[in-house]
């Protein structure tokens, strides 16, 4: 009991104390940028920051990832990992759109690849949304379930959940692109006048920000990372728990694969591919522990601004994909190992 006691007054502390890590991330954020800016002038004689529509991209870029990002966060803060986020995606990207399709446009059929539907019909849009975030949530329960009660490594059950909701995004239309959404359904991608994946990210991530720092959610997510024994020793529902931790996760990858197929107004297969690895780089980048118990959706949110200047300030610079993958692959390994060595300074202090 002492232990769960100790526990929850380290919790109490962190969140008394400034917000270190996020000025860090910070800072990092503001010092990237400037060198970019520097870099600009000096190559090229152009401003890297002040172009509306370089800015404009930046946000756009990260916003989708982001929403999923939000999620992995959350299952990152209770000590565990998600590496379905992407495949989740997917299949709800065409599970979704094939509910969202309009119906006969200029003689044209363009839902033959979808076996229940003709296209004579246009659904409510609350239709594929519903479907959408049931799909989500689903996955993420069935993550949660095998986590929590067979006990199997969070690794290794959403890895498997990568392959089989991937297997699920290619048997659904077997391979066939879904195209021509309802007008309805395309504002999720391009409504508020292309704002909309931004403005979702946002409230997200500003909802579950609250939601972890002044609810009972955020104070067992927390525990639960920091000690899982002394948690459930203090009373908390460790299972119950991560079920929905993973849950939310699920339907966030949901909802981002509503925003990325409205606003490309078609869903593919492959659409996702490599999505969870983006987002877990955004929390580490933006601070978040992976051993889990510390960080937070603001962390995240300046991980992936982060992100997406990284990768906008290689094109500027005309550097090639390539170098740029290898570049990403150096960031997060670093940001992995400055989580380390906080860890390890605070176990010698």
């Amino acid at each position: 009991m002492s232990e769960a006691i100790s526990t929850g007054g380290a919790l109490e502390r962190q969140a008394r104390r400034p917000r270190a890590a996020e000025w860090n991330v910070l800072m990092a954020l503001v010092g990237i940028t400037a060198i970019f800016e520097v870099l600009g002038w000096i190559l090229y004689g152009q401003s890297f920051v002040w172009n509306a529509q370089r800015l404009y991209i930046i946000i756009l870029q990260v916003s989708i990832v982001g929403i999923i990002a939000v999620g992995v966060t959350q299952v990152i803060l209770t000590g565990g990992i998600d590496l379905s986020s992407g495949s989740i995606v997917g299949a709800t990207a065409m599970i979704a759109m094939s509910f969202a399709q309009a119906g006969m446009r200029n003689g044209q059929d363009f839902t033959q690849a979808v076996f229940w539907n003709q296209g004579w019909v246009d659904l409510p849009v609350i239709v594929p949304l519903v479907v959408a975030l049931a799909c989500g949530l689903l996955a993420g329960v069935v993550n949660g379930a095998l986590i929590a009660y067979t006990k199997i490594p969070p690794f290794i059950a959403t890895l498997g959940m990568m392959v089989s909701a991937r297997g699920v995004a290619n048997w659904w239309t077997k391979g066939q692109p879904v195209s021509n959404p309802t007008e309805a359904y395309t504002f999720f991608g391009n409504g508020l006048s292309g704002y909309m994946p931004v403005v979702t990210f946002l409230v997200l991530a500003a909802l579950f920000q609250l939601a972890l720092t002044y609810t009972k959610y955020g104070k067992h997510t927390y525990a639960i990372g920091s000690n899982a024994e002394a948690a459930r020793i203090s009373g908390i529902n460790v299972e119950r728990h991560l079920v929905l931790v993973y849950a939310i996760a699920g339907v966030l990858a949901a909802i981002a694969a509503v925003v990325v197929t409205s606003k490309n107004l078609t869903a593919q297969a492959s659409m996702g591919v490599m999505y969870e690895l983006d987002a877990i780089a955004m929390a580490v980048i933006g601070g978040i522990s992976l051993s889990g118990g510390r960080g937070s959706i603001i962390g995240t949110v300046l991980g992936a601004l982060i992100f997406g200047v990284i990768i906008s300030g290689f094109t500027f610079l005309k550097i090639d994909a390539f170098y740029q993958q290898m570049i990403k692959g150096v960031i997060i390994v670093g940001a992995v190992i400055l989580d380390q060595a906080r860890q390890r300074k605070r176990g010698r202090g």
